[in-house]
């Protein structure tokens, strides 16, 4: 699954700074999407469109493993 929202991700920002990782939890497991501050809002998109549109894509390549997904996009923290 973490193929996929690379995948993407690299798609929209393809010379950005992101890193996708994945976080397992009970039961579910957060991909987490770190992104600099000037590339965040071409995956967030207008009112959060594109985001939406990860999440779903996400949750239909999940149905059948049974195992519950979620997406998180969070900016980078620069140092």
């Amino acid at each position: 699954m973490i193929e996929l929202v690379e995948y993407l991700v690299s798609s929209l920002v393809p010379d950005g700074d992101y890193t996708v990782e994945q976080r397992d939890g009970d039961g579910t497991v957060e991909i987490v999407i770190s992104i600099s501050k000037n590339d965040i809002g071409k995956v967030i998109g207008k009112q959060g469109r594109i985001a939406r549109a990860i999440r779903t894509l996400v949750k239909a390549a999940s149905g059948k493993s049974g195992v519950k997904y979620n997406v998180v996009i969070e900016e980078k923290n620069e140092i």
